[in-house]
């Protein structure tokens, strides 16, 4: 058993990896100019100063890496979070992580404090913070009876709420633009200090989450098996979150908010690789990369020269998935 579940993710990752080059490539090359092949590796690897250089240097390649990791974070956390919630549908965006960083961040924009990136890092920390904690709390409350339509509903609700407040900041600070742009998602001005911001997140995020999956592992087994095998069910549990957290917080100031991801990513794994979360956190990182580098694609050619906000394609694809495991767990 143990062998086949090593080549079914043996051979995930390299099909992966397969998909996921040509993604990169294009989203390299593609766009209102196009760019050819030769045109590229001449680019990075000498610096002419031509307009081909700029636009590869300057907009194109930090924008692909930023999508990249701000993906692969979040197909991890939502493994993460499914993990110590043991429930399939837990993700930062559906329990309101991600909108409570927004919501902090659109405070600070109607407060007038300047829009440097320190403060947007902060704001989205604190925000993220705030909301995590109320998470952290509701889980471990009563973890042994955590059904699916108890955090549901507690996450639907804060994800309301903080939307909503972020929608009545931009209405009374007159920047309701700048805020909509923060809640629909998108990586429009992507800079190398996103990269060093985003890359810093999930380099980090993806060592301690890589440390944590063997007790994640057991955890998702149920609380008393994991007690009988040694392990602290609520310690856990708060590492996991406090993780989860600061990385959230990362994908938020970077990508804005972007649902969904952290939702299909490890259910998506799960009937590829099987339950192991020894394997399903790593693979959720090369898997949400794979994703959201295609759905920024579609996001910048579908309608050129204007750019649709990324957060509308994967929640055309998350929505129906999201309606198909309520079904699924009715039935």
């Amino acid at each position: 058993m143990e062998q086949r579940a090593t080549k079914r993710t043996t051979g995930f990752v390299f099909l992966a990896i397969l998909a996921l080059l040509p993604g990169v490539f294009f989203a390299v090359s593609m766009g209102a100019l196009k760019i050819e092949a030769a045109d590229i590796i001449n680019s990075i690897f000498h610096n002419t100063g031509t307009l081909e250089d700029m636009m590869i240097r300057d907009v194109r390649l930090p924008r692909v890496i930023c999508v990249l990791v701000t993906g692969g974070i979040l197909g991890m956390t939502g493994s993460l979070m499914q993990g110590v919630t043991r429930n399939p549908i837990a993700e930062p965006s559906l329990l309101g992580i991600s909108q409570g960083a927004t919501l902090f961040v659109a405070c600070f924009y109607a407060a007038g404090i300047g829009a440097t990136t320190g403060n947007v890092m902060l704001a989205a920390f604190l925000g993220a913070l705030l909301s995590g904690v109320m998470v952290l709390l509701f889980t471990m409350k009563n973890p042994g009876n955590m059904s699916i339509t108890r955090l549901l509903l507690a996450g639907t609700a804060m994800s309301t709420l903080f939307t909503a407040l972020t929608t009545i900041a931009g209405l009374l600070s007159n920047q309701s633009q700048m805020i909509a742009f923060w809640v629909s998602g998108g990586f429009r001005n992507a800079s190398w200090l996103d990269v060093k911001i985003i890359v810093t997140a999930g380099v980090i995020g993806f060592t301690a989450a890589v440390f944590l999956s063997p007790k994640i592992n057991i955890l998702s087994l149920g609380d008393d098996v994991a007690v009988g095998l040694g392990e602290h069910p609520a310690r856990v549990r708060l590492i996991t979150i406090l993780l989860v957290i600061p990385i959230c917080a990362a994908t938020v100031v970077v990508g804005k908010t972007i649902g969904f991801v952290g939702l299909m990513v490890p259910q998506t794994l799960r009937l590829l690789i099987g339950e192991d979360y020894r394997r399903i956190i790593p693979c959720s990182f090369l898997l949400g990369a794979l994703l959201l580098t295609y759905a920024d694609l579609a996001a910048r050619l579908l309608y050129e020269p204007y750019e649709i906000p990324i957060g509308i394609f994967t929640a055309l694809f998350g929505v129906p998935f999201f309606l198909a495991m309520a079904a699924k767990e009715r039935g």
